[in-house]
């Protein structure tokens, strides 16, 4: 670091990541992904992926999409779990979700309209 602006472009930068992550960017038709963190999502590593994720959606400035932590969605053996809801469609749930399928999921799924087939464990529900 070389100068005080260089200290708040950083600080604005992690500032926007801790905002996605707690509260979404507010307006239009919000994206969801919901990442189970409770206990064993955690031990299986859903930090990682909950951190992957927000960072691929910072970086992609999708200022549609908010990143909301959970607990327990019930499917411990598939931990990390990760839930997609786009407005208008099925809420699809992702399980085993490392950091390379977790940016997956934002290029292919959120960004593409594509989800990762061979990585979906339910699309039965209405909501957690």
């Amino acid at each position: 670091m070389k100068s005080i602006e260089e200290l708040k472009k950083i600080r604005e930068k992690s500032l926007k990541k801790v905002n996605l992550r707690e509260h979404g960017e507010e307006g239009g038709d919000q994206i969801e992904v919901l990442v189970g963190m409770a206990t064993c999502g955690i031990a299986s590593g859903a930090r990682q992926t909950l951190n992957a994720i927000v960072d691929e959606v910072s970086k992609e400035n999708l200022d549609n999409v908010k990143v909301i932590q959970v607990g327990c969605i019930g499917y411990c053996h598939s931990e990390p779990i990760v839930q997609v809801n786009i407005p208008g469609e099925k809420p699809i749930l992702y399980g085993k979700v490392d950091t390379k399928k977790a940016r997956e999921i934002v290029q292919k799924h959120i960004k593409g309209k594509e989800p990762l087939k061979e990585s979906i464990i339910d699309t039965s529900f209405d909501r957690i």
